[in-house]
């Protein structure tokens, strides 16, 4: 738990420290020094990187903004703004002064090169995998354009792969797949992350939607710009309640400057067919643009039979109106989706055992004994399902505007509002225990022939015939965990230049409904149900939970840059997360029970399932501090020190959450003494971006970073100790601390124009702290590793471009994860290879160019697990690799 003594002293020293910058600003001087600029002729993309690190200067582009151009010679003492002026001098790109006194660099209206000249320019290579400097955390990007590379259409989650300290997995080759996605940065997981796109909050992360999307359903992939992780904090104005490890930005592209259209299609393995459509307006009225976009995503997943298919459709539409002072920017996204899952296997067994039965109801119904039989059914893996899949629909939309009062003052406003509609659905044999009770508790609560040890059975005198009879005769039923979430928001900032000094105020709120339910449908030889459409006329709702949810969040940062090398930040947010979770449905206590040895009867007919109630998560003072040091011309060292919270999940059976827990009494228990979850981050490192001037290298960039993570009040689910006989339910407890501790190197080397090699390795220990109880089991965790995480990891890129070609060899290594929690079994490692190439036409009558591209994922068809379940004793849950796939894709602009 948290030592008492260690909160004070930390705050007394970030609050003097954040004292110190904010009662600076009233002696500063209003006007940017001069800075010392000494700029080589080199690709614009290095250049402005460099520039930025000797001018102190936040300078913010996209690699298609920069792409094919070279930077001029640049030297001497000069203003940041007249420096940036000389760089961009005839390129066509604009500078945009920004809130924080950084500079955005855009697209002008000059006219587009002729063909010539962009296949005489096409060899200086723009680095896609960016370093971001002037920050005082690690923040990492990867562009929209290396993330299509990597896997034309891919979740642009599955790109965040390639940076240090992430480890990212997932069962289909686009990283799609939610049910059995997996991401881990810096030793939390993918539901202790915050994520943004455009600003607006994405929510935790979730599989079982309460807050949020995953970034793939917010935003075509190829509408990405790019994406960002702050793998140790995020910024203090991320609209996120959930990042006790960091945040992952995600940024739409932004309509073309001029008309257009652009047609994708991806050919390739298990009938894969995707479909992209875009039409660019360009620049219309006064200073307007926009586009419209579509996707259509149809494949067959590898493991499952013919009939099944994975994707949807999606479309997406954006507006942007740039006026002398205001900025107006529209959004909207619609997405209908249904995903097959996968049920994951117990390990050790065979790898590649068949997903699921669907759509060969017959062979699903073979494995399985008669009603009537007193045997039991098959233990092999994936027994269960006959079928399983997400129901996803989305729409989302937020309107931002941005007005400069002066070039000192700025304020950023953004409505939004996100609704979903999803179920998850799965066709499961009714023969086991567990299942068993919960039908026979609603279907045939007299059946007390058919119960043995406190749960409903089949193995003294076959399955209850009414249960049989109910759930359609043939020994499946179907269950569905529905979703819908209605939520919007308010996120507002003013930008205050002053002097040396960068002020930030903001605010953001959120009204959250959110609606989760678990039913239960017949499964007939007639009515078979699929996996794509939502079943109708349920036997019965097990349960329903109604949540409601207001987040308020404030912060105040201020950015003081001490010399022209040397930048200060102090701040501090506030959080409020008021939930009030309410149970029009509650869970019949018998539904709950789980086996006790000699009861003859359910043995629980009087404890009080799940109750409704009220729990903020709240926190009036997390603050922040970090400094950041140009001590050359090319590399700089940053520090950063912040605390976080996550707020407590609003969700109810099944997750781990106080309205998780089984009776009222344990929910006003925790309400009383259970904590959110927090942790201080602390990180330092180095960055550097570096020409060199030899013959075979030609330029070096990277960074170097060590991490420290105190992790506190770690929730977890567990049996109640002391329970009795009731064999009913569990409770939501805080079991203990964790310690992180790691190191990241990633490093870019260039060969000329043509030719470079990306590298990331990691190391990462996270460990717990404390052991604790389920029940009447003590699990001796002190000292163990939390699993799923591998201690070491590597991933490279190697990339050659020459005239409009371009191809590029990437791999990742996963080392050994602990599969348990007790560190027992381990997961093997893991190696995966891919291959990317493509040539772009651009001398066709009537189109702008002809791109063909080829990929192939997974080379070496490396049978291996990608993401696992942890498990307590001496197995694991894990998904299977997906094995080597190829794919074409031809892009044609017009």
């Amino acid at each position: 738990m948290t030592p008492p003594t260690r909160y004070p002293r930390r705050t007394v020293l970030l609050l003097s420290a954040g004292a110190t910058i904010l009662t600076q600003t009233l002696s500063s001087a209003f006007a940017d020094p001069a800075s010392s600029v000494h700029i080589a002729s080199q690709p614009m993309g290095q250049a402005l990187v460099t520039l930025g690190q000797q001018t102190g200067r936040n300078i913010i582009f996209t690699s298609d903004a920069v792409a094919n151009l070279r930077a001029p010679a640049v030297d001497g003492t000069l203003s940041p703004d007249e420096a940036v002026k000389r760089l961009l001098r005839g390129s066509g790109l604009k500078a945009e002064a920004m809130p924080d006194g950084g500079v955005i660099i855009r697209k002008g209206t000059s006219p587009r090169p002729k063909p010539q000249r962009l296949r005489e320019t096409q060899a200086h290579e723009i680095e896609q995998i960016v370093a971001t400097g002037h920050r005082t955390r690690s923040v990492m990007s990867v562009s929209g354009d290396e993330m299509q590379t990597l896997m034309p259409g891919q979740s642009p989650m599955q790109a965040l792969d390639l940076l240090p300290g992430v480890t990212f997995t997932n069962v289909d080759p686009w990283g799609n797949n939610e049910q059995n996605s997996s991401i881990y940065v810096h030793g939390f997981n993918q539901n202790q992350l915050g994520y943004t796109m455009d600003g607006v909050p994405l929510g935790a992360g979730a599989y079982g939607n309460y807050n949020g999307l995953s970034p793939q359903r917010a935003a075509i992939s190829e509408d990405i710009g790019s994406t960002s992780l702050s793998s140790g904090a995020g910024a203090l104005g991320t609209a996120s309640t959930s990042n006790l490890g960091g945040t992952i930005e995600f940024t739409t592209r932004d309509p073309k400057q001029k008309a257009g259209a652009t047609i994708n299609q991806t050919f390739g393995s298990y009938s894969t067919f995707r479909t992209f459509a875009r039409v660019d307006t360009g620049n219309f009225g006064n200073g307007n643009s926009a586009y419209m976009a579509f996707s259509r995503q149809d494949a067959r997943p590898w493991n499952l039979g013919n009939a099944n298919r994975q994707g949807g459709y999606q479309v997406n539409g954006k507006f942007v109106h740039k006026g002398e002072n205001t900025t107006i920017t529209a959004y909207f996204d619609w997405q209908n989706k249904a995903e097959p899952n996968t049920q994951g296997l117990t390990a050790p067994t065979d790898l590649y055992a068949r997903g699921a039965f669907y759509p060969d109801l017959n062979a699903a119904m073979a494995g399985y004994p008669a009603e009537s039989s007193t045997k039991a059914g098959p233990a092999t893996p994936n027994n269960k399902y006959y079928f399983s899949a997400a129901q996803r629909t989305d729409y989302l939309t937020y309107l931002k505007i941005s007005h400069r009062f002066s070039p000192n003052l700025t304020w950023d406003n953004q409505l939004y509002f996100h609704y979903d509609d999803g179920a998850g659905v799965v066709a499961t044999s009714i023969r086991t225990n567990a299942i068993l009770t919960i039908l026979g508790t609603y279907l045939d609560p007299t059946g007390t022939k058919y119960i043995k040890n406190g749960q409903f059975t089949y193995s003294v005198a076959g399955i209850d015939p009414k249960v049989w009879n109910a759930t359609g005769g043939t020994g499946f039923a179907v269950r569905t965990t529905e979703y819908s979430d209605y939520r919007g928001g308010l996120t507002s900032t003013l930008h205050y230049h002053l002097g040396h000094h960068n002020i930030e105020l903001g605010g953001w709120y959120e009204r959250n409904n959110n609606m989760q339910a678990r039913r239960w449908y017949p499964l007939t030889a007639t009515n078979t149900l699929t996996p794509y459409e939502r079943p109708t006329n349920p036997l019965f709702t097990q349960w329903q939970n109604n949540f409601y949810t207001n987040t308020f969040v404030t912060h105040l940062q201020d950015s003081w840059k001490v010399t022209p090398r040397l930048t200060l930040t102090a701040g501090f947010k506030s959080e409020l997360v008021y939930t009030n979770g309410t149970l029009p449905i509650a869970a019949l206590p018998q539904s709950l029970a789980s086996s006790v040895k000699g009861a003859k009867t359910i043995v629980d007919t009087s404890t009080q399932t799940i109750a409704g109630g009220t729990i903020p998560s709240y926190n009036p003072f997390l603050p922040a501090f970090g400094a950041l040091w140009n001590f050359t011309q090319h590399e700089q060292l940053f520090a950063n020190i912040q605390e976080n919270m996550d707020s407590f999940a609003s969700t109810g059976y099944g997750s781990t959450s106080p309205w998780a827990v089984s009776s009222q009494a344990d929910f006003e228990k925790f309400k009383r003494s259970g904590k959110p979850e927090s942790s201080w981050t602390y990180e330092t490192g180095i960055r550097t971006s570096h020409p060199i001037n030899t013959r075979i290298l030609t330029g070096i960039s990277g960074q170097l970073e060590y991490y420290h993570v105190d992790f506190y009040n770690r929730l977890g689910t567990i049996s109640p100790p002391g329970q009795g006989i009731s064999g009913v339910g569990n409770t939501v407890a805080n079991l203990g601390s964790v310690s992180t501790n790691g190191m990241d190197l990633s490093f870019t080397l260039r060969f000329g124009p043509h030719f470079s090699i990306y590298d990331a390795v990691s190391y990462v220990s996270s460990i717990y702290g404390n052991d604790f109880m389920d029940g009447a089991t003590l699990y001796a965790t002190q000292g163990k590793k939390v699993p799923a995480i591998p201690a070491w990891s590597d991933k490279f890129a190697v990339n050659y471009n020459q005239g409009g070609f371009n191809a590029q060899f990437s791999g990742s290594y996963m080392g050994v994860r602990p599969g348990t929690i007790t560190n027992s079994v381990m997961v093997p490692p893991r190696v995966l290879l891919a291959f990317s190439s493509s040539y772009t036409f651009h001398q066709i009558p009537h189109m702008n160019s002809l791109k063909l591209q080829f990929n192939a994922s997974n080379l070496t068809n490396s049978r291996s697990w990608s993401s696992i379940s942890a498990g307590d004793a001496s197995t694991y849950t894990g998904y299977p690799t997906a094995p080597r796939m190829f794919f074409g894709t031809v892009s044609a602009a017009f």
